[in-house]
């Protein structure tokens, strides 16, 4: 029933959003990215996180206080770092391309064709949908603002492999 109350919206071009809970932000940043409830999930998230973590040539030594603080996340709250998001951006065909600071959000082209740029995750994302931005002056100059206070720009690309 749920399902289809979140398809019906999206197809009425409503935009799906979740609210962040402790620090789940990767989670609910990724569902709103791509518009879809349980698009990833905590087990998912948590996995890709203990993957990176055994994958990892240079892993520490486990202590009692790893059971909760591991090196990619919280388990109990989240927390996730940055290799999480790349990771379960490849797994759905997608790049993260690190924004250089110093170009300022002029040098972003949000006019892009839809297929290849998919949106801005900052903290809470911005989305391209349906192909139009909401405003593209009002992105830039929110994108300058938070840039010249020091946040980092991460541009989700389509992966054309």
């Amino acid at each position: 029933m749920e399902e289809e109350k979140d398809k019906k919206k999206k197809a009425q071009g409503e935009v799906y959003h979740e609210r962040q809970r402790l620090q789940f932000c990767l989670l609910h940043s990724l569902n709103n990215l791509f518009q879809e409830k349980g698009a990833f999930t905590r087990a998912h998230l948590n996995a890709i996180a203990e993957k990176l973590n055994h994958d990892d040539p240079n892993k520490g030594t486990w202590t009692p206080v790893s059971v909760i603080f591991k090196p990619h996340h919280n388990a109990l709250t989240g927390n996730y770092d940055i290799n999480v998001l790349i990771a379960a951006l490849e797994e759905k065909g997608k790049k993260v391309i690190w924004h250089d600071k110093r170009s300022g959000a002029s040098s972003i082209d949000l006019d892009e064709p839809v297929d290849k740029l998919m949106g801005i995750v900052l903290n809470v994302p911005v989305r391209k949908y349906g192909g139009l931005w909401r405003d593209t002056e009002e992105v830039r100059e929110f994108l300058d603002a938070i840039i010249g206070g020091g946040a980092e720009v991460l541009l989700v690309m389509n992966d054309k492999r």
